[in-house]
């Protein structure tokens, strides 16, 4: 009897589909559940890859300036090392005689696409396939999505998409960073999106190291039960230059009369805040809780597969489609539950769903990211998840609520010649911010309460007040407004409608900002200041040499509207590819014309050239190790470990150790002394934090006794 392969994302999605599809008994077997009509397998993320250069030709083992750039004639898939068992295991069930169709139940979007095609196109495989798409894991979404499968060509736009921002990426990440290294002996990552998302950073550092401060005052008029502010009405501004300009202010008006020459009172409102997209969730996630994009992620994730409590995280879109009024209403229905029924009650009987909640033109791959129809056990999540989930919860039940409004009156009382402005702000009903109240500082219900005046009255100036100011750097970007940053391609936007309109041109995707935030932080380019990214010595230098074209957020947000567009078969992927070439070209021949970067002290560490051509650096010793006493100790990437790692000893002290980050000192402890200090700030698993001593016991890091 013929079946139907399922080839799904990851092991733990493959368990819940096969728990919604198999009926009767199934077996586990070696990388695949089987059942009777289907078999059900599984990538462990990207089990296919493309091939390095020395693939290609056995001269690229060494890096040498003159044989770039590398532009391959075709792309070639290898299986990912790591993970070839399992690709082996996938290939002989996709050309099974057993086999007569397969499903491609990867992730619903770009990345997902690409992990499934690359599999198949390496597999030799010729057997049509069907696409599961779907937005949640509830067993009702699994149920539906294969009711609903969908012919696999329709999906051939978003894999070329995929396919090319994989060999873009090879293409400007393999020659800029072989380019540059050579150039300069020290090993420089460069990549197509991590490079403009560093220059940002870069760049606003420059800013607050250049930033001159300068003084300014300003003159308070101060009147029987409210006050003003001296103001220059036509630049708009109450910044004086001189202190000797606010004195002479001060003292002409002081004691004296002024009248009211004018009163402008303005009602106002101010809708809700859109349903969230992952970018969103992740400004949110870093504002509130200083959860990196990684983390909040990562927390999101968890909430869709393990849990089933919320719709697919990795989405770009914050509208809904017309047809999810009833999933709203039933959702809604479900989480009539504390805290939220206080809020959900005043709302459920009239729902209004308006264009900034239902706009089926705002979706492209998914919707908005928001519950699912399902009653939480909220006892069964960590502190992090029951966090998040309550963002995506309260975002669903904001959009409902009405616009906040509020009144403001400004004042202008005018004496010899000198304005001063009154202003005040009286909230009239606070609608959607009610539900905001616990997690932000209470908005005052007014600026100042301001009396019931009319042109031409007479007010009494009784004082005036001098005050003295500083005008102010830009702050260093933090994980939330980075992210606005790469999805707005370095423009600072406020306005939520504007943003939507610039979507799709940004840097990355919302499903990889994350991983780029990290990327630059784990090769040494950016290092995290409390909740500031602030660039290192090494970050500033590979910028402060490469071409404005590679560091420049507008060209690559106009490659991600290119990679969108293509997606929607509207960009030809050969037109995108043919400037892809290019670009590395001219990547090569700046490398080649920029000057050589000196760096001084721990980041001059050099990369030396082995004769295979691989840069590897030579790091700096933290001590003798204190197992096998002949190593030294020094840090890789996930932490710090042995060099006589490859004589077996496996000593290793992990960089995070219960959620917090060793710093040098207490690792330099550990190894000399056998233990540290006490450390505050460890983190247990269903939150808190603790305080605590490590120490070695029998070559292990362990906490000591409390």
């Amino acid at each position: 009897m013929t079946k139907t392969l399922i080839v799904a994302e990851k092991p733990s999605v493959a368990r819940d589909i096969a728990s919604v599809i198999i009926k009767g008994p199934s077996s586990s077997k070696t990388g695949y559940i089987e059942g009777k009509k289907y078999i059900i397998t599984w990538a462990i993320g990207h089990l296919v890859t493309l091939c390095e250069p020395d693939h290609y030709d056995e001269k690229y083992k060494k890096w040498n300036m003159v044989d770039l750039p590398i532009i391959p004639e075709e792309f070639i898939l290898k299986p990912s090392s790591k993970t070839k068992k399992q690709f082996d295991i996938v290939k002989k069930l996709m050309n099974s005689k057993e086999v007569e169709g397969i499903i491609c139940a990867t992730d619903s979007g770009r990345e997902g696409e690409l992990i499934f095609r690359y599999i198949y196109q390496l597999a030799n495989c010729n057997t049509t396939f069907k696409r599961l798409w779907i937005s949640s894991m509830t067993e009702e979404a699994i149920k539906k999505g294969f009711d609903e499968l969908k012919d696999g060509t329709e999906y051939d736009a978003l894999y070329q998409s995929a396919r090319c921002r994989s060999e873009a990426d090879w293409l400007i990440g393999m020659n800029g960073t072989r380019a540059y290294t050579i150039k300069n002996n020290i090993l420089f990552s460069i990549g197509r999106v991590q490079t403009p998302t560093l220059a940002m950073i870069v760049n606003r550092d420059m800013e607050i190291k250049n930033f001159k401060p300068q003084d300014y005052w300003e003159v308070k008029s101060i009147y029987d039960n409210f006050q003003g502010l001296w103001t220059d009405i036509k630049e708009n501004s109450s910044k004086i230059s001189s202190e000797e300009n606010a004195k002479t202010i001060a003292n002409k008006v002081k004691g004296s009369t002024g009248e009211v020459i004018d009163i402008k009172k303005e009602k106002k409102s101010q809708p809700a805040p859109l349903l969230y997209d992952l970018t969103e969730l992740q400004r949110d996630g870093n504002k509130y809780f200083g959860y990196t994009a990684k983390e909040t992620l990562n927390i999101a994730q968890s909430l869709y597969e393990k849990h089933k409590l919320i719709t697919y995280p990795r989405t770009d879109s914050r509208y809904l489609s017309k047809d999810m009024k009833s999933i709203v209403k039933e959702t809604l229905e479900k989480l009539r539950i504390n805290p939220y029924e206080q809020y959900i009650s005043k709302i459920i009987d009239k729902l209004k769903f308006t264009s900034r909640i239902i706009n089926d033109k705002k979706i492209t791959d998914h919707h908005a990211c928001i519950p699912t129809p399902k009653t939480p056990n909220i006892q069964r999540l960590n502190i992090k998840e029951k966090n998040i989930y309550n963002l995506i919860v309260k975002r669903l039940i904001t959009v409902f609520f009405p616009r906040y409004k509020y009144e403001t009156t400004t004042i202008v009382v005018e004496n010899q010649g000198e304005d001063f402005v009154s202003k005040g702000k009286v909230v009239t009903d606070w609608g959607w911010k009610l539900i905001y109240m616990n997690d932000e500082k209470k908005e005052k219900d007014s600026e100042q309460q301001l009396p019931s005046l009319k042109k031409g009255e007479n007010l009494l100036f009784k004082d005036t007040e001098i005050i003295k100011k500083q005008t102010k750097p830009p702050k260093q970007y933090t994980e939330s407004t980075l992210l606005s940053a790469m999805e707005n391609a370095g423009r600072l936007i406020d306005s939520e409608e504007l943003r939507e309109q610039l979507k799709g041109s940004g840097l990355g995707t919302p499903a990889t900002r994350a991983s780029i935030i990290e990327r630059i932080i784990q090769v040494g380019y950016i290092k995290r200041e409390k909740k500031s990214l602030v660039p290192t010595v090494k970050g500033i230098s590979i910028i402060s040499t490469i071409p404005n074209e590679l560091k420049s957020p507008e060209l690559t947000g106009k490659w991600e509207k290119a990679l969108n567009n293509i997606a929607k078969d509207k960009f030809s992927p050969e037109r995108f590819m043919e400037s892809i070439n290019n670009f590395a070209t001219f990547i090569v021949t700046e490398a080649g014309k920029s000057r050589t970067i000196e760096i001084e002290g721990d980041m001059a560490t050099s990369f030396k050239r082995k004769r295979r051509g691989k840069a590897t650096r030579q790091r700096p010793v933290i001590g003798v190790c204190p197992l096998c006493k002949k190593g030294n100790i020094t840090q890789n990437s996930k932490g710090y470990g042995c060099s006589e790692y490859v004589n077996s000893c496996k000593f290793f002290i992990g960089a995070f150790i219960a959620g917090k980050k060793l710093n040098k000192t207490e690792v330099k402890d550990l190894v000399e002394k056998g233990e540290t200090s006490v450390i505050q700030g460890f983190s247990y698993k269903n939150g808190g934090t603790f305080e605590a001593k490590l120490v070695i016991e029998n070559g292990k890091v362990v906490f000591g006794k409390r």
